[in-house]
């Protein structure tokens, strides 16, 4: 099935897909991607991480999309990846197959940003998809983990590189070599949650937040995730170099004639996104 047909709207979602939902929020520009593996607690595998890139690709392409938002189920974001899926493999099929590569990192090559909205188990490859999103809102029940090491593996897809970056080493030590759950109250002390929420308020706040995004000027946005993400690839004068050329460039915008106009004028101001 070609990319184009994956182009679907909020009144046709789930005829293009068989294990995500994709709703599209076009009255307020902003995309709902939902894992839709209830019967495996949305364990990731190969088919669905297919499914999200497409869906990915199709919202970070729609010009009238503006921010994205990734969750699960009230049980699971997602539980993990498919162990069924991977139980058999050996190291030459992992390795040749790159595995867990293709599509894996799809999220973080979005220029629009993506929140992880999360509920439940975010486990594994859960874990790591959410820390991927550009920040996470959590439910109160959220569960986060990387019990790998339960199985007798490490983290595959980033869990400890983003992870210690996120909550720092002892805390990641911690958690990916016993293998512990973080509840949400400790991931937001600890940074890897912007926000918790009430379980019956979490996609309400999410598409809120996501709205409120989704009205800025869209340059603007896509300079700020640039920026904050090469704070974590570069050295702090670097970083700094970049977001001074970056800040500059904002003075090349309409939208930054509107919005220091619009603030004179004590008025609400009205992005065009050019």
């Amino acid at each position: 099935m070609s990319q184009t047909a994956l182009k679907i709207d909020a009144t046709k979602r789930g005829d293009a897909y068989n294990n995500i939902i994709l709703e599209k929020l076009t009255d307020i520009n902003v995309a709902v991607i939902t894992f839709n593996r209830p019967a495996a607690l949305n364990a990731l595998n190969a088919a669905l991480v297919t499914e999200l890139g497409w869906a990915l690709e199709d919202c970070d392409s729609d010009d009238k999309i503006d921010a994205i938002i990734l969750t699960g189920s009230e049980k699971a974001f997602a539980a993990g990846a498919d162990i069924k899926e991977m139980q058999a493999k050996n190291f030459s099929t992992v390795y040749l197959e790159d595995y867990i590569t293709k599509d894996w990192e799809r999220v973080t090559k979005c220029r629009k940003p993506v929140i992880a909205a999360v509920s439940g188990f975010a486990l594994g490859g859960g874990c790591e998809m959410a820390m991927m999103c550009d920040f996470i809102i959590a439910a109160e029940n959220a569960k986060f983990g990387q019990p790998e090491i339960n199985l007798g593996i490490i983290p595959g897809s980033g869990g400890t590189q983003r992870l210690t970056r996120a909550i720092g080493k002892s805390k990641a030590m911690d958690m990916c070599l016993t293998g512990r759950m973080m509840d949400a109250a400790e991931a937001e002390r600890s940074g890897l949650v912007a926000r918790v929420v009430p379980l019956a308020e979490l996609r309400k706040e999410a598409i809120k937040t996501a709205q409120t995004i989704a009205a800025k000027s869209r340059p603007s946005v896509y300079m700020i995730k640039e920026a904050i993400n090469k704070a974590f690839e570069t050295s702090l004068a670097e970083g700094v170099h970049l977001e001074r050329r970056l800040f500059h460039a904002c003075f090349a915008t309409d939208d930054q004639k509107e919005g220091m106009q619009a603030f004179i004028d004590k008025r609400k101001p009205e992005f065009k996104n050019q």
